[in-house]
């Protein structure tokens, strides 16, 4: 009869294979829609809203990345200076002088989604678009994804979200990991199952969002509490594969880290807010909470899994070295060599190369309609080493939000 690890085990290598080749059919099924986007019927009016908080190196080329936009029924661009310290204030006071479409909102830091809500107050637009102040939509990126809005039931649409400079090996990481993020997106959305709409460029219904009362200011991610919420009351999630919004990646690691533990401290918040909704509420409660759900626990026994077998196998050698030196015995025999590998190890293995084989697919099919391309040995290195960080980063968030001790910034 297999021990509790080896059933752990095999629990992990099912399910990891089976959203793999989900994915894989999902695809198939659907790769000649990948890049569709709905005909343009209705013009609807957008205010776009741009939360800034200490953002004089990037809010310049921001706002002007929206304003080139070549959708043009924008009626407003919406800057909101939540109490910045430097000169953001300042540069977006020379923008509107130069641009009648720019409002400035300007207050005491209060975060992002208070300044949100302070925003859509005023807003004029039937659908608002929320841009954050270090990231770039392209010119064409609004207009692909208002055409998803024609039907009633759409409440906020995405896109790809990209990685804009590349400089530097976390931030080569990361430029992969969005990419690959992007197709799963996309992915995910042939299913109904859109679960966040990423804070560089989103698209939203502003009756939606007043329907369910803007963004929560005590969420950590409010832009997923915004999509679960919206996913809460019957509303679809969509995605425009041909946009894009490209974004500063942080480029130290205590940058990331501290983006990756309010990210996952997020979740955590969503999951306990919508626990009610488990197997109910349609997609949100029979597969998105339960995706997250999973997901969360892979990651947990997945590093545990790996430290335990490493873990063991060293006290094993060391054990067996140290007697075998005091008994002055051989240390090794080749009656101990054993060349079978395990059925465990076997299924291992699969799931490594099919995992790396998605990634690679991936990241090939995005590259090939935005011409860039990855280093061989940084998808390699990505896929052995910048993963692994996720189960940690998850862990440490759990402790933090299980302890109350953590914040915005």
């Amino acid at each position: 009869m297999p021990d509790s690890l080896t059933i752990v085990y095999l629990v992990y290598m099912f399910v990891a294979l089976y959203f793999l080749f989900l994915f894989a059919l999902v695809f198939i099924q659907n790769r000649k829609e990948m890049f569709s986007v709905p005909e343009i019927k209705k013009n609807y009016t957008i205010s776009v809203i741009i939360p800034a908080y200490n953002e004089e190196t990037s809010i310049k080329e921001t706002v002007e990345s929206v304003l080139k936009s070549n959708y043009k029924n924008v009626l407003e661009v919406i800057v909101i200076n939540d109490g910045s310290t430097d000169n953001t204030l300042e540069i977006v006071k020379d923008l509107g002088r130069k641009y009648p479409k720019i409002k400035i909102l300007d207050k005491k830091n209060s975060g992002k989604a208070d300044s949100l809500n302070q925003a859509l107050k005023i807003a004029k637009g039937e659908l608002v678009a929320i841009v954050d102040a270090d990231s770039y939509p392209d010119s064409h990126a609004i207009s692909s994804m208002i055409g998803f809005f024609d039907d009633e039931k759409v409440g906020a649409v995405t896109t790809r979200i990209l990685v804009k400079n590349r400089d530097g090996f976390l931030r080569k990481m990361q430029a992969i990991e969005y990419k690959v993020i992007a197709f799963t997106r996309k992915l995910l959305g042939f299913l109904d199952s859109i679960y966040v709409t990423p804070g560089p460029l989103a698209i939203y219904r502003k009756s939606a969002l007043l329907k369910i009362n803007g963004f929560d200011e005590k969420n950590m991610t409010e832009d997923i509490e915004a999509t679960w919420h919206l996913l809460n009351d019957g509303y679809k999630i969509k995605m425009s594969f041909v946009a894009k919004s490209t974004t500063v990646a942080p480029d130290t690691f205590g940058k990331w880290f501290k983006q990756r533990i309010r990210w996952n401290i997020g979740g955590y918040q969503c999951i306990m807010k919508y626990k009610n909704s488990w197997f109910k509420k349609g997609v949100l409660g029979y597969f998105i909470i339960p995706f997250f759900a999973i997901s969360l626990v892979m990651g947990v026994f997945g590093l545990g899994i790996l430290f335990y077998r490493t873990f063991r196998g060293f006290l094993s050698y060391y054990f067996s070295t140290f007697y075998s030196i005091e008994a002055q015995t051989a240390l090794l025999t080749l009656n101990e060599v054993n060349l079978n590998p395990s059925i465990l190890n076997f299924i291992g293995i699969v799931l490594f190369i099919i995992g790396m084989g998605f990634i690679f697919f991936a990241l090939k099919y995005v590259n090939r309609h935005i011409h860039e391309k990855e280093n061989f040995f940084s998808v390699v290195f990505y896929s052995l080493v910048y993963i692994l960080l996720r189960p940690i980063v998850l862990i440490w968030s759990l402790g933090k939000f299980f302890t109350g001790k953590y914040s915005w910034r």
